[in-house]
């Protein structure tokens, strides 16, 4: 199993950036896809970056050019670099990771959650 816990939140600027952090534990070798996701107060978790198994990325609209995800090789590590931090990415973010599980005939693909970080930006 794979436990996820986030860290690197906190109060920042508008303008600002901050680095979130999420350390993987476990058995990480069969991780498929990771992602950060973010909720808002009375919003629904929304994903903010991915980067699949073979290494390729996608961005929420509102992030690209701002957002940087990256790995490592190991799995261990996911990084979500924020720069120009706006007051809308005021959210929770959590940590996700996805792995295929082997049910005799077919693979079941589960998920598993970091317990979140807050990231506050004021104006």
């Amino acid at each position: 199993q794979v436990q996820l816990v986030e860290s690197g939140g906190g109060l920042v600027q508008a303008g600002g950036s901050l680095r979130l952090s999420c350390a993987a534990s476990g058995d990480t070798s069969n991780i498929d896809a990771m992602g950060w996701y973010r909720q808002a107060p009375g919003e629904e978790r929304d994903l903010v970056a991915a980067v699949a198994r073979d290494g390729s990325t996608e961005y929420e609209d509102s992030v690209k050019g701002r957002f940087t995800i990256s790995r490592t090789n190991d799995k261990r590590t996911l990084v979500l670099q924020m720069t120009n931090l706006k007051p809308e990415d005021t959210a929770v973010y959590y940590c996700n990771a996805d792995f295929p599980v082997w049910r005799g005939t077919y693979y079941e693909y589960l998920d598993t959650w970091g317990p979140g970080t807050q990231v506050t930006v004021s104006s």
